[in-house]
């Protein structure tokens, strides 16, 4: 079951719109500082971004976010902050991509194709360098085992340097749901108000109030003294009445047709 839930959550990560802040080959010139932190003390940049990623709520904690088959059978409620530190130095790489699918789920933000070759590239480069490693020790040869090294440390490095890039693309992110870089694009609009005919100005809900609106001067909505409906004296003297309507009982009328008009 819980394979099957993983696979339609990736599915459903496809049909997301919004894109991170940044992408990884810009977070490092967006963020220099804390790109080098996340890259000296990665698990601690982790565990900050993952309690940042629940709001500083540690009851909302679960182990690797929910998506590993071992979330929720960790004691995460008797010692969430404990958990948290446990993954980040154990599980280090779970727990960063469980950040990230953590916000792309809150925010439904879709991971670019260029993020996605980079990933793909760390992935693929760890695969090959174990394989390596492994194929080295197995022949026992000493230009394969220099060989095999030299391939693991360029792994290691790139391994690094994409988490601490991937780190501060999340830190971004976060920044800009609280407002860092502005106004947060995804507030709940305050709620609107109509106008009503006894109101001398509309609502101004949402919009800033104006100095000197409406100008001195200008007539009110409806003005004071409005004349009821029908005024007094209408219709004028002179003028015939509608008649009654006893008038109507008898159809047609014993005056009618003309005694002149043809039968």
């Amino acid at each position: 079951m819980a394979p099957k839930q993983d696979m339609e959550k990736m599915e459903l990560r496809k049909n997301f719109r919004n894109v991170w802040h940044t992408d990884l080959t810009h977070s490092i010139q967006n963020d220099t500082p804390y790109c080098c932190f996340a890259l000296w003390c990665a698990p601690c940049a982790s565990y900050l971004l993952r309690k940042r990623a629940l709001y500083d709520d540690m009851s909302r904690y679960i182990c690797c976010a929910g998506y590993m088959p071992c979330s929720g059978r960790c004691g995460e409620t008797k010692c969430p902050q404990l958990c948290l530190a446990t993954e980040v130095f154990c599980c280090f790489a779970n727990s960063v991509a469980s950040t990230r699918f953590l916000l792309q789920d809150e925010f439904q933000i879709q991971t670019t194709k260029c993020d996605n070759c980079i990933i793909g590239f760390m992935v693929c480069l760890s695969q090959v360098a174990c394989i390596f490693s492994i194929v080295a020790c197995i022949v026992g040869i000493d230009e394969l085992s220099e060989a095999s090294q030299l391939l693991s440390c360029c792994s290691d490095m790139v391994y690094c340097t994409v988490c601490a890039c991937m780190q501060t693309q999340h830190k971004m992110e976060m920044d800009k749901r609280d407002g860092k870089f502005g106004p947060q694009p995804m507030a709940v609009p305050p709620a609107q108000q109509m106008s009503r005919f006894d109101q001398a100005i509309p609502p101004a809900v949402g919009y800033p109030p104006q100095q000197g609106y409406p100008p001195s001067g200008y007539p009110q909505h409806p003005p004071q003294g409005y004349p009821q409906h029908p005024p007094q004296g209408y219709p004028p003297s002179g003028y015939p009445q509608h008649p009654p309507p006893s008038a109507y009982s008898q159809y047609p009328p014993g005056a009618y047709p003309p005694p002149a008009y043809p039968k």
